[in-house]
């Protein structure tokens, strides 16, 4: 692992916002500005980074219990912050393995944070795209046993791959990996709600609210798009797994737990769980 991968704090970058969102501190000033900026256009963003945290604790303490799960290959990590995918599992089941996979550089730097571990589990972490699914598996297999039920997580990260790289072929050879009782884990944006406009009215379409200005904004100052998707891609996502209860909902609706946050109106990120039959 590089001791001082080459960091390029110029430019932002959306894990690094999203850990500025998250109250992090693992972030530079153009990450702040940016995230100030689409934060003040879409305040309702703060309660999507909160609210899919805290869906990811839910999903991973499920899985490492009452699924059984002991694997887990976390694509899209971030950087790390509270409840990493590794704390929460291994504090189920202390002999849980969990593969990290991202391709931020300031992740690599901080990579490390991932790797503590309980003596009687095993994390690490591999610098590769999701585009690259078949070397994502090649590599995360000298860590886990393909021929036993792994957790994916997919977590804010099918948004970043856009319709002309097909996420539904990216994902297909993913799952084409899993042994039958994996599981699948999925939240990405939607822009059901979507913020009102500056008039106070409703938005005329999908791309005209206030969460798409403000993504063509950060796309302006130089950050990488996000491609918002409607739900009912996003539950086809699914197709052919057995989703588990409640279906496909908003983030802040899947098995909730008393939380310190008050549950917004609408939570334009939409998330589901399922099994592999």
């Amino acid at each position: 692992m590089p001791e001082h991968p080459e960091i390029d704090s110029s430019v932002p970058h959306s894990a690094r916002i999203w850990n500025y969102w998250l109250d992090g501190k693992e972030n530079y000033p153009i990450d702040r500005e940016v995230g100030d900026a689409f934060v003040q256009i879409f305040p309702g963003q703060v309660d999507i980074a909160r609210h899919s945290r805290a869906f990811l604790g839910r999903a991973v303490r499920f899985l490492a219990g009452e699924a059984g799960i002991r694997q887990f290959l976390d694509i899209g990590t971030g950087l790390p912050t509270v409840d990493n995918t590794h704390e929460v599992a291994q504090r189920v089941a202390p002999e849980a393995r969990i593969v990290y996979v991202d391709n931020d550089p300031l992740v690599l730097a901080h990579a490390r944070a991932l790797l503590t571990s309980t003596p009687e589990g095993t994390t690490s972490y591999i610098d590769a795209d999701i585009r690259e699914p078949g070397a994502i598996m090649a590599k995360a297999a000298e860590t886990l046993d393909f021929g036993e039920p792994v957790a994916l997580l997919l977590l804010g990260i099918l948004g970043h791959v856009t319709d002309e790289e097909d996420p539904e072929a990216i994902l297909a050879q993913l799952v084409k990996a899993l042994a039958p009782g994996s599981y699948v884990i999925i939240n990405d944006g939607t822009n059901v709600f979507g913020g009102e406009d500056d008039g106070g009215g409703r938005p005329e379409g999908p791309d005209e609210t206030a969460r798409a200005r403000a993504i063509a904004r950060y796309v302006e100052a130089g950050g990488v798009a996000y491609n918002l998707r409607p739900p009912e891609r996003i539950t086809a996502y699914f197709d052919g797994l057995e989703l588990v209860e409640p279906g496909v909902v908003p983030v802040s609706r899947w098995r909730p737990e008393p939380s310190p946050f008050d549950e917004p109106a609408g939570v334009d990120a939409f998330c589901g769980v399922a099994r592999v039959p």
